[in-house]
């Protein structure tokens, strides 16, 4: 069923590729001009582009570096969309001028940047702290930075482990076990959840006009990253159409969307967001991050009615879904002192604040099983210990190699997926039509 297109990879990677042309030449000179001259107690202003809501000021830590750094200012450029921050920071990248000290590299982002834009960036692999800056992190969340030779352009901030969030009072009326316990039992693969779904769907007892998950899209990008292959080979070749994962993904969630076992809803449209408080579906797939983004959509209505269970098949692999670098221009005039703050920003200590303040789920083990983290409960979600389910995921994810077109090959499956539930598209014939999309996107 899955054909090869093997060889029609990175065409696209060209057009990133030019943007560094203009900008990287003479970084090394540069750093080192920087390093031979650094005044760690000279005063100085360190920039910070941000994206979203990354909340390094929401949780205090740029106050608190500032207080123990009192010749140091931080002012933070926030860009509130992801897509809107990386296409300006390509085109600063081509010019060669108006980086910020810091550069925020988004998941959907990291590997163009490590494929094409290497150079541009401080390697904290060549570090003298090196050794101890790896130790720091998840060795996935480290090696998706690196480049074949070794070069790491980023120290992570947070990742987005999954789980399955589900709604207990829909679970109950459709005869279904409540205690999150009992529902881990009912999917520890796929094959088990879709037949919880049919047995939710059959129910005469649900509401009426409610499914089963939200999305077809929530089963495929929440499973195509347990298998040993996503969209990429080894060598970030991007091979959708021969890849295991896509595969297995792709069975489990077109038989949800033949079945009618999903709502449909385009994940972060209108719709779906209005569907969180009509009862509209009964689970979807939860990356750590997700816990606020429900609870802002629901507010205090939906507290007590979520639980949170792991996601099937997550005891022999996890699946992360989001997460962020940050990177240092290494073009900077304040290089040092920005490495500085970014060793500091993403420190196992300042992760921890970031997770208690913010919520963002640590890219550091040590963070991830500090107390504060472990311990951790979520109240609005039945006092759920999110600490525990998330630490357990992230501890559990491999590293599945990650490419530049990602988000453009996800979209052409997920867009068939759609194609299946709503016009009733063969699945054979979907399938083909996001292979034949995905190397369109690529260039093939």
């Amino acid at each position: 069923m899955f054909h090869s297109m093997r060889g029609k990879a990175a065409l696209g990677a060209a057009l990133a590729a030019v943007l560094l042309t203009a900008g990287c030449g003479g970084s090394d000179d540069s750093s080192d001009d920087a390093a031979a001259s650094y005044d760690p107690d000279a005063p100085v202003t360190l920039t910070v582009g941000t994206f979203g809501t990354m909340d390094f000021d929401n949780a205090g830590l740029y106050d608190e570096y500032m207080k123990l750094h009192p010749n140091v200012t931080i002012k933070q450029n926030n860009v509130a969309q992801s897509a809107a921050y990386y296409k300006s920071l390509q085109t600063r990248l081509a010019a060669g001028s108006g980086l910020d000290d810091i550069q925020g590299l988004e998941i959907g982002f990291i590997a163009d940047v490590v494929a094409n834009h290497s150079d541009a960036f401080v390697d904290f692999a060549a570090e003298d702290d090196a050794a101890e800056l790896e130790a720091n992190f998840y060795d996935w969340k480290w090696g998706q930075a690196s480049t074949e030779d070794g070069k790491v352009v980023g120290l992570g901030t947070d990742v987005g482990p999954q789980a399955m969030c589900y709604r207990k009072d829909l679970f109950g009326q459709a005869g279904l076990p409540t205690d999150r316990a009992q529902v881990g039992q009912l999917w520890s693969t796929w094959d088990q959840y879709l037949d919880v779904a049919r047995q939710y769907q059959a129910s005469p007892a649900k509401p009426a006009g409610s499914a089963f998950v939200d999305s077809p899209a929530s089963i495929f990008s929440s499973s195509v990253y347990q298998g040993e292959e996503a969209y990429n080979d080894e060598d970030g070749n991007p091979i959708p159409a021969e890849s295991s994962g896509v595969e297995s993904a792709w069975g489990y969630a077109s038989t949800a969307a033949a079945e009618g076992l999903t709502a449909n809803l385009s994940q972060f449209g209108d719709e779906w967001n209005a569907a969180f408080s009509n009862g509209a579906f009964a689970t979807i797939a939860c990356p750590a991050w997700m816990l606020g983004y429900i609870n802002s959509q629901m507010g205090d209505a939906g507290a007590g009615l979520w639980d949170i269970a792991p996601l099937p098949g997550a005891s022999e692999s996890s699946s992360n879904w989001g997460g962020s670098w940050l990177g240092v221009p290494s073009s900077g005039k304040n290089v040092e002192a920005a490495k500085d703050l970014v060793e500091w920003l993403t420190a196992p200590e300042q992760q921890v604040k970031t997770f208690v303040e913010a919520a963002h789920f640590p890219s550091s083990p040590q963070a991830a099983e500090d107390p504060a983290v472990v311990d951790a409960t979520n109240a609005y979600f039945s006092d759920a210990p999110t600490g525990q389910i998330f630490g357990d995921a992230a501890a559990n994810i491999k590293r599945t190699p990650i490419g530049p077109y990602d988000t453009q090959i996800q979209e052409a499956f997920t867009t068939a997926l759609t194609d299946i539930a709503s016009n009733g598209t063969d699945p054979d014939d979907a399938l083909q039509d996001a292979i034949k999309a995905s190397e369109q996107a690529i260039g093939g």
